[in-house]
């Protein structure tokens, strides 16, 4: 019975884990940068969401029309002043400058709020809703289903409209995409600004789930990177289900190991299958590599 409950908890943590990560590995998949910004931009979506509710009382959720939009802009300011001068460069290039600018943005914030941690209480926080013998948190239920349809909508988006088809091309080869008359640089912003608004859905999501202060984003791109590279470099379907297995190992290895050990549990599933596939479970033979 504990099994089952903490079975699905651990799905739905894992559906807002999947958010997370397909916004790091659809960026890695058109643009083969890796984003130590991604992390960052959950932490700061947290924040821009706690002041929406301090300041002006706006419920978490109300805000998933404010802070996706605003990290939007702030994905594209990044990736026009920042990562378009390092894509293409050694990787050694790109890590220097995305984990410069992730330093940047915790310091940054950390000056201002100091380290104290911040949190959002509403009415709804501490509801639950038993279906059987499980027991689920209202937030939990409606960030699970917030991030399935936003996850639907972004599948729809790249299969069947022009940008998405634009984005598809250019993850399977640039330079037939520029041929094709495809302008590479604004798919590069499009896809950099899309994975950024997936973060700040994903920060509105956690905030009625957990407090946040200036260094979480270590946390959860530590996660996202485990989860992307679980699943397979730039595959989508590899994001989620390998968000769906962390979030259920970090949760039944919280309970049976105790909290610190969560982070061991599923770095060892993670060694394994690597060992396994280094490709990752839906990569592509060759991509750990790129």
């Amino acid at each position: 019975m504990v099994l089952l409950q903490l079975t699905v908890s651990g799905i739905l943590l894992g559906g807002i884990y999947a958010l997370i990560a397909v916004g790091l590995t659809l960026i890695f998949g058109v643009m083969r940068i890796v984003n130590f910004t991604h992390g960052d931009l959950v932490m700061l979506g947290m924040y821009l969401t706690y002041l929406l509710y301090k300041g002006f009382g706006l419920d978490p959720y109300i805000s998933l029309f404010i802070v996706p939009l605003a990290l939007f802009l702030i994905g594209v300011l990044i990736q026009k002043l920042v990562v378009q001068r390092v894509v293409g460069r050694p990787h050694e290039v790109q890590i220097f400058a995305t984990v410069g600018l992730s330093m940047m943005l915790s310091n940054a914030v950390l000056a201002y709020f100091k380290g104290d941690y911040r949190s959002v209480q509403t009415t709804y926080s501490t509801d639950t809703i038993q279906i059987g013998p499980v027991f689920l948190g209202v937030p939990q239920i409606v960030a699970f289903g917030i991030s399935a349809v936003i996850t639907l909508v972004l599948f729809l988006f790249l299969k069947f409209t022009y940008t998405g088809k634009a984005i598809r091309a250019t993850t399977q080869n640039r330079i037939s995409a520029t041929l094709m008359g495809i302008d590479v640089r604004r798919v590069y912003t499009m896809t950099f600004a899309i994975g950024s608004a997936l973060a700040g859905i994903a920060a509105v999501l956690l905030m009625p789930l957990y407090p946040t202060y200036p260094s979480i984003g270590e946390a959860y791109l530590l996660i996202a990177f485990v989860v992307v590279v679980l699943g397979g470099l730039g595959s989508i379907p590899g994001a989620l289900v390998g968000a769906l297995i962390i979030g259920v190992v970090e949760t039944v290895s919280a309970y049976y190991l105790g909290s610190g050990w969560k982070q061991a549990a599923y770095f060892v599933i993670f060694i394994l299958v690597l060992i396994m596939r280094p490709q990752g479970l839906f990569g592509q033979r060759g991509a750990e590599q790129l």
